[in-house]
């Protein structure tokens, strides 16, 4: 049973160091174990998913057991999220349900690297025009963590593939080294997590009880209506 899930859960989709070999630091290191679980469009009853799917909406888990890959720590691949139609690009909240979580952002036109060191309980949002990844930092404890995010897109990978990763390597010394093939990239940011404070927060978790609120969770889909809030959240 994994904290904020009640019974058992479907087969999830299973990350591979082969499917991961394109954005590793060490393209050749080698794992025989499965790198992460997606446990992909949940709900713990069938009115919760009705719900989510009639306001566009996906909840998901994802499992990643600590492992050191040649030196860095494990990761997810990373993606971007495309424009809506209002021309803005797609949010995404995670929330830390065991463990601990470095979300490195970094924003499209690489002006912005940000990194968000996160707890259980902590809610994370990623605002429009960031990619993201996700990182397990520790030698010994399993990162679980929940999101929600729009179904109306998919994920672009391209990027990331085609940069060999991220714009920073987290190794397993604590150091964050750069990815030499991208030019000129600034120095990363330490941000606290948040979603906002007092007129300018936009919600609260557990990310769960938040199903059914459609109102708390409209700015996955019109992020347009919320830039204000959205712009301060990496503001530390």
């Amino acid at each position: 049973m994994m904290l904020g899930w009640d019974g058992e859960l479907p087969p999830p989709a299973v990350r591979t160091i082969e499917e991961m070999r394109p954005v590793l630091a060490e393209s050749s290191c080698t794992c025989s174990e499965p790198l992460y679980f997606m446990y992909r469009d949940l709900a713990k009853s069938d009115a919760d998913w009705r719900w989510l799917h009639a306001h566009n909406l996906r909840y998901d888990l994802t499992v990643i057991p600590p492992h050191d890959l040649c030196g860095e720590w494990v990761k997810t691949k990373g993606h971007y999220h495309p424009k809506n139609p209002a021309r803005v690009g797609y949010p995404e909240i995670y929330e830390v349900l065991e463990g601990k979580a470095h979300y490195l952002l970094q924003s499209r036109d690489l002006r912005d690297i940000v990194m968000i060191s996160a707890h259980a309980g902590d809610i994370v949002i990623i605002p429009p025009e960031y990619g993201h990844i996700s990182i397990n930092p520790t030698r010994d404890e399993t990162l679980a963590m929940a999101n929600i995010v729009s179904t109306a897109f998919e994920s672009e990978y391209g990027e990331y593939e085609s940069h060999h990763g991220a714009a920073y390597f987290e190794l397993s010394t604590g150091e964050l080294r750069k990815n030499l093939r991208y030019p000129d990239i600034p120095p990363v940011r330490l941000v606290r997590p948040k979603s906002g404070n007092g007129d300018h927060r936009i919600l609260r978790g557990p990310l769960y009880s938040l199903i059914g609120n459609a109102e708390a969770l409209a700015f996955l889909n019109n992020p347009e209506h919320y830039s204000s809030i959205l712009d301060i959240l990496l503001i530390d």
